[in-house]
C-alpha cells in the first residue's frame, strides 16, 4: 500500500505531499489545478516514460518519492532486496528523478536501480486507469488479457505452456525453412568438396614432405658440385698424393711442442691441445670422404622429386600454404562433408519435431479455448452485476471467444493450427478472438463496445470489469484518473458507492470532478492553485469535514459559499457516510 507520495518541481506542482491510507481517496481541484500531475507521479514511481517536458520551468530536475508498507508483499519485499534496496521499518522508498536536460534515474529502497528494475518491482503494486485506458479496453488484445487475468492461475499456465510450445515450433520452422531452402547451396558445397578430397587423396601426401621434397630436390640437383667441393675440402684435409695438407701440417707442430715439452709446461700443455686437434681433423676428414662418395647424380630420382613437389605445389595453391595446412582443410572438409550429407536426416528431425510441437499446441489450445469460455461466462455474468449497481441495472456484458477458420494448408506452417478437427487461425496467445459485447437494455442486441457503448457505459463497464478483476487479488491500489467522464446524476452515486465498496478490500485513489463520487471518499484531498502574477504553483491539502463541504459545493455550484450548495454537500456526505471504509482508529475521514 502507498503511505506517502512526494512530488516537487513537476508541471505546475512547485512541492507537496500527499499522504494517504487504507479505504477511498478523492483528490479534487479545478480545472488546470495539477490533479492529472499527481497521476503523472504515480507513473513515474512505476517505471513509466520520463518526459523532460513535465519538469517545472526554472528548474532542473523533477523528483516523485513513495512511501511504500511492503506488509504481507513477499514479492515485493524479496524484488527490493534483490535490487540491492533494503526495507526499513517494513517500509521502502521508491524515487525517480526526471532530468530537464538528460536521462532519469531511479531508486528502490536507496539502492540506484535502472528504470526498467524500478518497473518491474512496483508495476505489480498499482493499477493505473484512466480515459486512455477505455481506448484500449475497446481492441480485441486488450479484451483477451482482461479475460485471461480473471480465469485465475490454471489458465495462466496453460497460457504459458502453449506460449513456450508455440515461440518453439516458430524457431523449429524458420529453421526447416532455411535448411529446405538452402538446399541448392549445400549441394553445390558439398561438390566442391568432394572434388577437393579428391584430390587430396590422389596424391596422399605426408605431414612434412613438401618441405623434406624441396631439400632432397636442391641437393640432387646440385649433386656435381657438391661432390667437387666435398672432394677438395678431403684433399686439403688429407691427401691421397702427398700433397700437404692439414693433419700434415698439424702433426709437425704437435712434433715441435713435445721436442720442448721437458723445458716448459706451456709448450707440452699446447703440444696436447694440438693433438686433440689432429684427432678432429681425422674424424672430420673421413666424414667429408663419406660425404663426397654419398653423392651421385641419379637423373630419375631427381625427375621423380621433382613431379611429386608439383603435385604438392597444386595441392598448396588450393587448400592450404604447406601440406600440413592441405592436410588439416582435408580434415575439416571431410567432417563438413558428413553434416552436408546428413542434411536429409535433419530435415526429417526437424519435420517430425515440428509435427510434434503441432500436435502438442492443438491439445494445449483446445484446453485454452475450454478455460477461456467457461472463464467468459463468470466474468460477463459478474460485470453485469456490478453494472446494475452503477445504475445500468437492465445491462448484459456478455464475452464472445470465437475462432477463424482457415483453408486446410497443403504443409502445415507458420499462424495455423489444426484444433478439434479445425483449422486455426493461432497466434502466440492462442487460436481464440476474445470480444466483449454490450447490451445496455432490455430486448437491445448485444453489441462490441467500441460500437454501442456511450462514453459514460463505457467508463461504468470499464469500472465494472476492475472491480470484477480486483476479486481476484491482483494488485493492492487502484488508480482512476477521472474515469467517470460522461458520468452524471444517479450514475454518479452509484459510481462513487462501488469505489467505496471496492476500497473495502484494495486501496483507491480517484481523480474526479464529481462531487458525488468525491463525498464516498474517506480521504479528500484538493489541489490548489495560486499565484504571485508571474508563477503558478499547486499544492495537495487533505480536507477536514468543513472543508469538504466547502469543496463539495464548489464542485455542485461553482462556488464555495452558497448555503444551497453547502447543504446539498451535507446531505451527499450523510448520504455516502455508511458506504465508507472502515478505516482503523485515529486516520479519520476528513
Amino acid at each position: 500500500m502507498l503511505e506517502e507520495l512526494r512530488i516537487r518541481s513537476l508541471g505546475v506542482i512547485d512541492s507537496s505531499t500527499l499522504e494517504l491510507g487504507p479505504g477511498l481517496t478523492a483528490i479534487t481541484g479545478e480545472t488546470g489545478a495539477g490533479k492529472t500531475m499527481v497521476v503523472t507521479a504515480l507513473g513515474l514511481l512505476l517505471g513509466g516514460r520520463a518526459d523532460p517536458g513535465a519538469v517545472r520551468s526554472g528548474t532542473g530536475h523533477a523528483r516523485v518519492e513513495g512511501v511504500v508498507s511492503a506488509g504481507d508483499l513477499a514479492g515485493f519485499r524479496e524484488a527490493v532486496e534483490e535490487s540491492g534496496g533494503v526495507v526499513e521499518d517494513d517500509r521502502v522508498v521508491l524515487a525517480r528523478n526526471v532530468a530537464a536536460q538528460g536521462r532519469s534515474r531511479a531508486w528502490v529502497g536507496g539502492a540506484s536501480v535502472p528504470v526498467t528494475t524500478l518497473a518491474e518491482i512496483a508495476e505489480p503494486l498499482v493499477a493505473v486507469h484512466g480515459q486512455s485506458d477505455q481506448h484500449r479496453l475497446l481492441k480485441s488484445g486488450a479484451q483477451r488479457a482482461s479475460l485471461d487475468r480473471f480465469a485465475g492461475p490454471a489458465m495462466a499456465k496453460t497460457a504459458a505452456d502453449y506460449a513456450g510450445i508455440y515461440a518453439e515450433l516458430a524457431a523449429t520452422e524458420r529453421t526447416l525453412a532455411d535448411v529446405i531452402g538452402s538446399a541448392r547451396e549445400r549441394a553445390r558445397e558439398a561438390d566442391q568438396l568432394r572434388f577437393g578430397l579428391g584430390e587430396v587423396e590422389a596424391v596422399d601426401p605426408r605431414p612434412g614432405e613438401d618441405l623434406e621434397l624441396a631439400a632432397e630436390e636442391t641437393r640432387l640437383g646440385f649433386a656435381d658440385t657438391l661432390r667437387t667441393a666435398a672432394e677438395t675440402a678431403r684433399e686439403a684435409l688429407s691427401s691421397e698424393d702427398g700433397a700437404p695438407d692439414a693433419l700434415g701440417t698439424t702433426s709437425a707442430a704437435r712434433q715441435a711442442l713435445d721436442g720442448v715439452r721437458e723445458h716448459d709446461a706451456t709448450a707440452g700443455e699446447l703440444a696436447d691441445r694440438v693433438a686433440e686437434l689432429g684427432h678432429l681433423l681425422v674424424d672430420v676428414a673421413g666424414d667429408v670422404a663419406s660425404y663426397a662418395s654419398s653423392l651421385e647424380t641419379d637423373p630419375s630420382r631427381l625427375a621423380h622429386v621433382s613431379e611429386r613437389r608439383a603435385a604438392l605445389t597444386a595441392l598448396t595453391r588450393k587448400y592450404g600454404e604447406t601440406i600440413d595446412e592441405v592436410l588439416e582443410w582435408a580434415e575439416d572438409g571431410a567432417k563438413r562433408l558428413l553434416d552436408l550429407e546428413d542434411a536429409d536426416g535433419s530435415v526429417a528431425e526437424l519435420e517430425a519435431r515440428r509435427d510434434r510441437l503441432r500436435a502438442e499446441l492443438g491439445v494445449l489450445a483446445s484446453k485454452l479455448s475450454k478455460q477461456r469460455t467457461k472463464a467468459a461466462v463468470r466474468l460477463g455474468r459478474a460485470v453485469s452485476d456490478e453494472l446494475t449497481s452503477l445504475a445500468m441495472p437492465h445491462a448484459v456484458v456478455t464475452i464472445a471467444v470465437t475462432q477463424s477458420e482457415v483453408a486446410a494448408p497443403a504443409v502445415p506452417s507458420g499462424p495455423v493450427l489444426h484444433v478439434d478437427g479445425r483449422w486455426l487461425r493461432a497466434t502466440s496467445s492462442g487460436v481464440d478472438e476474445v470480444e466483449f459485447l454490450l447490451a445496455a437494455n432490455t430486448g437491445a442486441d448485444p453489441r462490441p463496445l467500441h460500437k454501442g457503448a456511450s462514453g459514460g457505459e463505457l467508463s461504468r463497464v470499464m469500472l465494472a470489469l476492475e472491480v470484477s478483476l480486483a476479486e481476484t487479488g491482483s494488485v493492492p491500489t487502484f488508480v482512476f484518473d477521472e474515469v467517470d467522464a460522461g458520468v452524471g446524476g444517479k450514475a454518479a452515486i452509484e459510481v462513487g458507492r462501488r469505489l467505496a465498496a471496492l476500497a473495502h478490500s484494495s486501496q483507491v485513489l480517484v481523480v474526479t470532478h464529481l462531487p458525488q463520487v468525491a463525498a464516498y471518499a474517506d480521504r479528500h484531498v484538493v489541489v490548489h492553485k495560486s499565484s504571485d502574477g508571474s508563477v503558478t504553483t499547486s499544492g495537495l491539502v487533505t480536507l477536514g469535514e468543513d472543508e469538504r463541504e466547502r469543496e463539495l459545493s464548489r464542485m455542485l455550484a461553482g462556488v464555495e459559499d452558497s448555503d444551497s450548495a453547502r447543504a446539498h454537500a451535507r446531505e451527499l456526505l450523510a448520504a455516502a457516510a455508511p458506504e465508507r471504509a472502515c478505516l482503523p482508529e485515529g486516520q479519520g475521514r476528513g
